[in-house]
């Protein structure tokens, strides 16, 4: 493990090149997905190894519903699958488990899921790690604006710190560096508000490739960046 003196607080990832990765193998592009998933304890752990306190993962997005029936239906089964098997294993490391999205048009069994793992992981404190599923950018800032009117809060007051409390990731710090892996040079409505001082790192690698040497390139290229959150200074700043 090389050794890297700034890191980033919070990482995001936008898992890429599933489907991809199936077809460069000749495989249905669920089998993608199945590997993909597989991978993510990997590089969680990776993560955590070196120090990395937050971590949120795009997996589903409201977008996404949008694509082949049959292909949604298996990525949801899918998913409760995997929120099922992986709980134990990431509780056992101390990582507590968080959703960012729309619980409203998941199946109850999905909705069931979720609750049971941050119900099980809400005490944890060694890593937060999120889920996005059902989850879109803007969407989450409407529905942050629903909120504040619903409230009655006078537009007076709504401040930054304010709003942010009204998003759906209210108890995380803003993210530090997002991964896209797949090569593709979009954020694809991830994290619309908190990413807007994010460092990017994109990757040819595909989700089910990116490992734990991809990991260490993508930290090595944020140590390196130099963050001015929009002034001039010229010393680099930690995430954390």
């Amino acid at each position: 493990m090389a050794k890297i003196t700034v890191l980033p607080k919070h990482v995001a990832i936008i898992m890429d090149g599933n489907g991809r990765w199936a077809k460069q193998r000749h495989l249905p592009r669920l089998k993608g997905h199945e590997e993909g998933v597989e991978n993510i304890v990997s590089v969680v752990e990776c993560l955590g190894e070196y120090g990395v306190r937050y971590v949120t993962l795009y997996g589903f997005s409201t977008e996404n519903w949008n694509r082949p029936r049959s292909e949604v239906r298996g990525l949801l089964k899918l998913l409760r699958e995997t929120i099922d098997k992986k709980v134990s294993q990431f509780h056992k490391r101390g990582v507590k488990l968080y959703h960012l999205g729309r619980l409203e048009g998941l199946s109850q069994d999905i909705k069931s899921a979720i609750n049971r793992a941050l119900e099980l992981t809400k005490n944890n404190d060694k890593m937060t790690l999120s889920f996005a599923l059902n989850y879109g950018g803007r969407v989450e800032i409407l529905d942050a604006i629903r909120r504040l009117i619903a409230e009655g809060v006078p537009p007076q007051k709504i401040d930054e710190g304010l709003f942010r409390r009204y998003l759906y990731t209210t108890d995380l710090p803003d993210v530090d560096l997002v991964i896209r892996t797949g090569g593709e040079l979009r954020t694809s409505n991830f994290l619309v508000w908190q990413a807007a001082y994010s460092e990017y790192y994109f990757t040819p690698v595909l989700w089910p490739d990116f490992d734990e040497k991809e990991v260490e390139k993508a930290l090595l290229s944020y140590s390196q960046r130099q963050r001015r959150f929009g002034g001039l200074g010229s010393e680099r700043q930690n995430g954390g």
